[in-house]
């Protein structure tokens, strides 16, 4: 006969083990909505791809996957947001290779970029064009170069805020001519095109995505493209480099990014579906109305982004410790 001590112990482990059996399996990830984060506002390019890759990882993942815009100081709001997340993979960050470089210029941001985030994937990548309003005088590209060599003091050019791909570009634009023009900041790119238009400004860099529709339109003056290569929509257009300014380059990607220390196969998981959903002609096709184009299989994994992040900030931290240009 069983003491009661010991019918005890039976009963105890008897229902110890109908508990485990009642426990639901941990679930898998995903089991409820995803949220990109884009640390721009609603309408741009930042957001027009977010909302791309979101439809097609929605259906690669068989969940819901939204964006929220976070807007706000060169993207870092939005960065922050999901740097003190969840590492739980359920909260992302869509954003440009600014990123990189808002490490350099924010001396007191409440994150760093390369310590506070799980690298997932460079998603796409977009050439700039630097562009002139429609009077502008000069022609070419080496007719707007001398141009700004002789009305520096005059000469105005529109950006998207420090740090922001446009401002970069501008910076980059001065350091190569050496000469200091005005700079005009904006609360985004979407303004200052609407004064170039106006004629408000004289100068601005922006994204293929947004300066090609206005190119066609004979809206703006193009005058060359920051990339290796000419652009198969414009091949009339030079490439700095062509035009007289040698290494100079400035393309804008995006990359995905989740809290450091979301788990392993949480973020293999993530990058894998990102490149099925880069793959897929739909979006490919999509993308590439928006003048962008899909990132290689080799960029779009945690090692490519980690070594797009490192190589962003290599080059533009000289430039930017040089100007002594910072935001606070």
């Amino acid at each position: 006969m069983a003491t009661p001590a010991r019918a005890l112990g039976w009963i105890l482990a008897a229902l110890s083990a109908i508990g485990l059996a009642a426990a639901p399996a941990a679930a898998e990830f995903p089991d409820r909505v995803v949220t990109i984060i884009v640390p721009y506002a609603a309408g741009g390019p930042s957001d027009t791809v977010g909302r791309i890759l979101a439809e097609a990882m929605g259906a690669k993942l068989g969940q819901q996957v939204i964006v929220e815009n976070v807007g706000g100081a060169s993207g870092t709001l939005g960065a922050a947001r999901v740097a003190k997340a969840e590492a739980d993979g359920y909260t992302l960050l869509l954003h440009t290779s600014a990123h990189a470089t808002n490490s350099l210029l924010y001396r007191k941001l409440a994150y760093g970029s390369h310590e506070n985030f799980a690298p997932i994937g460079v998603a796409t990548t977009t050439p700039m064009i630097l562009v002139g309003r429609q009077d502008l005088p000069p022609a070419t590209a080496s007719e707007v170069f001398d141009y700004i060599r002789a009305n520096k003091d005059q000469v105005t050019y529109g950006h998207a805020g420090i740090g922001g791909p446009s401002h970069l570009c501008g910076m980059l634009l001065m350091s190569k001519l050496d000469s200091q023009i005005t700079t005009v900041p904006y609360k985004g790119t979407g303004p200052a095109m609407t004064d170039l238009l106006g004629g408000q400004i004289d100068l601005l860099c922006d994204q293929a995505t947004s300066t090609l529709p206005q190119i066609r339109g004979g809206k703006v003056k193009a005058y060359a493209v920051a990339a290796p290569q000419r652009l198969p929509e414009l091949p009339e257009l030079p490439t700095m480099a062509e035009a007289g300014l040698a290494g100079f380059e400035t393309t804008v990607w995006l990359g995905l990014y989740a809290p450091k220390d979301t788990p392993a196969e949480v973020v293999g998981k993530l990058s894998a579906t990102l490149q099925a959903s880069l793959a897929m002609p739909e979006v490919s096709s999509r993308l590439r109305d928006l003048e962008t184009s899909v990132a290689s299989p080799e960029a779009a994994t945690p090692d490519g982004l980690r070594q797009a992040l490192a190589a962003e900030t290599a080059k533009w931290e000289p430039l930017i410790k040089a100007a002594g240009v910072y935001a606070d």
